[in-house]
Order: structure tokens, then sequence, then C-alpha cells
């Protein structure tokens, strides 16, 4: 059996590609902010999610592409390419930290403050202590209000939607 696994891993979850590959400054501000928190964890494990193609190109590829042109090697980055929504990522990136036989150690997660609550809990119901990445950058600026209480809403009832799948994915796992 492998021995727990040193450093810190981080899961950077994906937001939405634009229409020509290139990222959304809401998936580089999680690229950045995961890099941020890694500068000062040595051997930090970096877990880009998101599977939703735009231009040939998943999330994961683009963070994974974000992450080398700051100098992290190709062995600090296991790209997980299957996931295409919250709930996925977590059951996919909880498949890759026990493959990593990572335990007894917090699992940081970096993606926008209005997301992050969701992932937190969804982590936790999955078995994982947590932590948030630090956020410093705003990340509903130049919405509608309308359109922030279309994403706050949209959390919200995903959470409770996800929270619930979480449950049953261990149940029956």
């Amino acid at each position: 059996m492998n021995s727990p696994r040193k450093g810190v891993p981080i899961i950077i979850f994906g937001a939405a590609l634009r229409p020509d590959g290139l990222p959304s400054p809401a998936l580089v501000h999680r690229v950045n902010a995961a890099l941020s928190f890694g500068q000062n964890s040595p051997n930090a494990l970096y877990i880009p999610t998101g599977a939703v193609p735009q231009a040939g190109r998943t999330e994961a590829d683009v963070m994974s592409e974000l992450l080398k042109n700051a100098g992290i090697s190709d062995g600090q980055i296991i790209a997980e390419q299957t996931a295409t929504d919250t709930f996925d990522s977590i059951v996919a990136c909880s498949k890759i930290l026990q493959k990593q036989n990572i335990k007894n150690q917090s699992i940081m997660l970096a993606t926008s403050p209005y997301h992050m609550p969701r992932c937190l809990l969804l982590m936790k119901i999955a078995g994982w202590e947590t932590k948030a990445i630090p956020f410093p950058y705003a990340s509903l600026q130049g919405k509608t209000a309308f359109q922030k209480f279309y994403i706050l809403t949209h959390e919200v009832l995903a959470c409770a939607w996800d929270a619930l799948l979480v449950l049953l994915w261990r149940i029956v796992r």
C-alpha cells in the first residue's frame, strides 16, 4: 500500500470557457487563487476539474495549461477530465484523492465565493476535511441584480439537490 501523499491537494473547480476555448475571467481567478495558495505549499497537488468542452478544449485542459505556464510541473497536476457539473467533480475528485492515498489531511478548494459553500458542503458529505482557499477577486462584478439573484438562487437549489446526490452516492458505493 502506498504511503499518504505529502503536499496539500488543491481542487480547482471549473468555470465555463468562452466559445473559442479561452478561459473566462472566473476560471483564471480560480487558478490564480490556487496558485497563490500553492506558493506556500511545497509539492502541492493541483486537481483541476471540468470536462465541458469549448473549441475542443475542456476546463481541466485550460486550467492545466495555465498551471504549467505558471511553472507548475506535470507531476503536480492531475487533470480530472470527466466532470460536467459540481456533483460529478466531487465524485471524480474523491476517486482521485483515494487513488493518491490522500487521507488525514485537509483538501483545499479553489472556486468563486458564491460556489464555495456548495463545494465545501458536498466534499464534507463525501467524507473529506476541506478548507476554502482565499479568493481575492470580485466574483459577481458587472452582473445585473437579476443575474446575481439567478446565480445565487441556482447555488441554493443546486446545493440541496447535489447534497442528496452525494449522500446517495456514499450509500451505494
